[in-house]
């Protein structure tokens, strides 16, 4: 599936037919819909496209590729062993049906261009793919192969037409036209022999030229074609290839590579059922001792996709999808160039954005462990569902996607992007598309993940993943999006919407601060009371603090917060903030005196309000003071006292009896005093249930006896927990209470 290294930025591939095409056009205007719209309680899932004319592209394709592997060293027996291999493992039947032979499978004498045959076509190298004992051609005898076991042919071009042809001036078959009436002159790629001149379209004779091609493919077997080193200036090979194909007869897929520009998306959503986004996946970083590729890949490779695929998650869907290029995990670590905890997240990953499943690895090595993570059938379905997933989390090495299937479930998938440490990854389940409580499923186990609801954490291992599919709670409340760049919104001083790939709508709003605002106009909720408002917002600031924004609702300044960076301005990540609005219409600003705020997506809004708190007060006798953390009057704290002389090595307080309905990740507003001068405060580490949890660097208050709040997200059990605040080195803030939401 891969390409090969150094090849041009922007290259397309194989278009679908007229009549495909009105299904797809129709798959995408619903999806845009789906992605636009205000109000809504979730973002809906496109309906399923009419699968395109010819049959293929309902589905990301699945299957295997030659070139992460074998490269420029395909023959017939080793494509063979491929595809019994693929079978015997029982990829096969788990959907893996693709079979697809990439470059040096033609005859190439050197940088004059391929060998051509009578009409100007590519010549298949005999040596590696003999033909049969009646003379069929080699290519033929491996199709018909790969046929017998079930299973479908793939095979590999660059657009153009060789300096061979034009040379000899070869005919165009069925045509009184020749190679020299319509080359262009103007080198084309081609990654092994060179040699390649473009196709004047204009020019008669060359759409017959790469008809007479396809019609040779279709008598070949071909049923999905690779068209690589395709990029803006080859949307007239792209069309030509697409019409070709239609009228050969066959159903043959048509994969563009490599690099495309996500400017002409819509063009290759036209003319071709998918496209790489990306350069290689491969590393081509070394070779074992029998001289075969490895590792194949890094996780540095992967980590080059996370914004690929947010960056063209409008773009793919049924019929024609995003291509993030080859999984290239199945063989173990060693070749893989993957640890299997990141093997699994590419997989995941690729799932999640509906790209291609074309395995990379030797497929007659296969490790027994990794084999059975690629016929998971319930990481398979992701797949397959054809829906592209919405980045809702981008915090540097935090990052979530989540889409809604056709039945409403969410399909949620949280993924550490760091390679050498763990990290704790949140997300709000309103940003999924979950507004109430939902039965969670482990998609790599099959086990239940519990009951969710408000937000979910989970911490993972270097690289690691976790892809949960929701399955919301009848009965429970919903909530109304509002995006920042809907005109019913006022912007003011310099505030301007700004185009993004990944944003709803596909706008943000930025230039909010130094005097620009934005104001959510219109923000409807049933009745008086505190709401848990999610905020989706882009900050690309380096570091772990981003940039600060104040809330004013109703004319009043309710709150200044500070976020956490997203990685990039074109990234939204999410946080969720307690706002008090009135029962009928609302006005939510967001603004900065004195500096930029971040950009802004869009806000959500629940139907109901907090249901319930309970506070937890720091020097009640159901606590555990140890170490020389003692109980102190304090006339501004929640019954006059607090717990001071927490840290400095041993001294503790611990909640005891923290009670909660339910499994999950609960909003915990922390009430703390910090008389320390300057900007930066004391610290405390968290720790639920014995597990460290958080360390939080808390902002003086201005005095010992002078409370302050900070809300943490912890994860908490069903029943009985126990928060437990310390400091190993130093001391902590004083504590006055904890207030729990539920």
């Amino acid at each position: 599936m891969s390409s090969h290294p150094h090849s041009p930025a922007s290259r397309p591939s194989r278009p679908p037919t007229r009549r495909r095409l009105v299904g797809l056009v129709a798959a995408l205007t619903t999806a845009a819909a789906a992605l636009t719209g205000v109000g809504t309680a979730t973002i809906a899932a496109a309906p399923p496209a009419a699968a395109e004319a010819n049959g293929v592209s309902s589905a990301p394709a699945m299957g295997w590729s030659s070139w992460s592997y074998i490269r420029h060293d395909p023959t017939a027996a080793n494509i063979e062993a491929q595809a019994k291999a693929m079978v015997s493992s029982g990829l096969s039947s788990a959907g893996y049906l693709y079979v697809n032979v990439d470059d040096f499978w033609y005859d190439c004498p050197g940088s004059q261009g391929p060998d051509v045959d009578g009409y100007g076509r590519w010549v298949t190298n005999a040596s590696t793919f003999p033909p049969s004992s009646s003379g069929e051609n080699g290519i033929a005898v491996v199709a018909d192969y790969v046929h017998s076991l079930g299973l479908k042919f793939g095979l590999y071009m660059t657009p153009g037409i060789s300096d061979q042809a034009v040379s000899q001036n070869t005919p165009i078959e069925g045509t009184s036209y020749t190679a020299g009436e319509i080359a262009n002159g103007d080198s084309e790629n081609n990654y092994n022999c060179g040699g390649m001149q473009g196709i004047n379209y204009s020019a008669a004779g060359a759409q017959a030229f790469i008809n007479s091609w396809a019609d040779e493919f279709s008598s070949w077997g071909v049923d999905y074609l690779k068209l690589d080193g395709v990029g803006d200036s080859d949307i007239g090979d792209v069309q030509a290839w697409s019409a070709a194909l239609e009228q050969s007869g066959r159903p043959i897929h048509l994969e563009l590579s490599n690099s495309l520009d996500i400017a002409n998306a819509a063009t290759w959503a036209q003319y071709s059922n998918g496209w790489r986004t990306g350069g290689d996946i491969e590393c081509y970083c070394g070779t074992n001792a029998a001289g075969n590729p490895q590792p194949l890949t890094t996780w540095g490779g992967i980590q080059g996709r996370f914004a690929q695929i947010a960056q063209w998650q409008p773009y793919g869907g049924p019929g024609a999808f995003n291509d993030y290029d080859s999984i290239e995990f199945g063989d173990g670590p060693t070749t893989d160039g993957l640890s299997t905890v990141e093997g699994q997240s590419q997989y995941g990953l690729w799932a999640m954005a509906a790209s291609p499943l074309l395995l990379g690895v030797d497929l007659t090595q296969l490790n027994s462990t990794e084999l059975a993570d690629l016929k998971n059938s319930n990481i398979v379905a992701v797949d397959q569902d054809g829906i592209d997933a919405r980045r809702i989390v981008s915090n540097v090495n935090q990052q979530a996607y989540a889409k809604t299937e056709q039945n409403g479930d969410v399909v949620l998938g949280l993924f550490n992007y760091n390679g050498s440490g763990s990290q704790t990854v949140t997300v709000s389940l309103a940003a999924a598309g979950i507004t109430g409580s939902a039965a969670a499923t482990n998609l790599w186990t099959g086990a239940s993940a519990g009951t969710l609801s408000g937000t979910y954490s989970v911490t993972l291992a270097a690289g690691a993943s976790q892809i949960l599919r929701l399955a919301p709670i009848s009965g429970t409340q919903g909530s109304t999006t509002y995006e920042a760049a809907s005109s019913g919104n006022t912007l003011a001083g310099g505030a301007a919407t700004a185009s993004c790939n990944s944003c709803l709508g596909g706008e943000k709003v930025g230039f909010v601060g130094e005097g620009g605002t934005l104001t959510f106009n219109n923000v409807n909720v049933p009745s008086t009371g505190n709401y848990a408002v999610q905020l989706d917002y882009l900050d690309g600031t380096s570091g772990t603090t981003g940039r600060s924004s104040t809330i004013t609702v109703n004319g009043t300044s309710v709150e200044t917060l500070t976020d956490t960076p997203t990685g990039s301005f074109q990234n939204p990540g999410s946080t969720t903030v307690s706002l008090p609005l009135n029962a009928g219409s609302n006005t939510i600003e967001f603004s900065n005196s004195s500096a930029y705020a971040p950009d802004f997506e869009a806000i959500t809004v629940p139907t109901s309000a907090i249901s319930a708190t309970t506070t937890y007060l720091g020097a009640s006798s159901t606590n555990t003071l140890a170490g020389g953390a003692v109980v102190q009057s304090c006339s501004a704290c929640a019954g006059g006292e607090k717990v001071g002389y927490v840290g400095n090595g041993s001294g503790t307080l611990t909640y005891n009896d923290v009670d909660v309905s339910a499994a999950g990740v609960y909003p915990v507003q922390v009430v703390y005093c910090d008389g320390t001068s300057g900007d930066t405060g004391r610290s405390a580490t968290f720790t639920v249930n014995g597990t460290v949890v958080q360390t939080n660097v808390f902002t003086p208050t201005g005095g010992f006896s002078t409370p302050g709040t900070v809300t943490d997200y912890f994860p908490l059990k069903a029943g009985e927990n126990t928060i437990e605040i310390s400091n190993g080195s130093a001391y902590a803030p004083d504590f006055s209470s904890i207030i729990v939401t539920q």
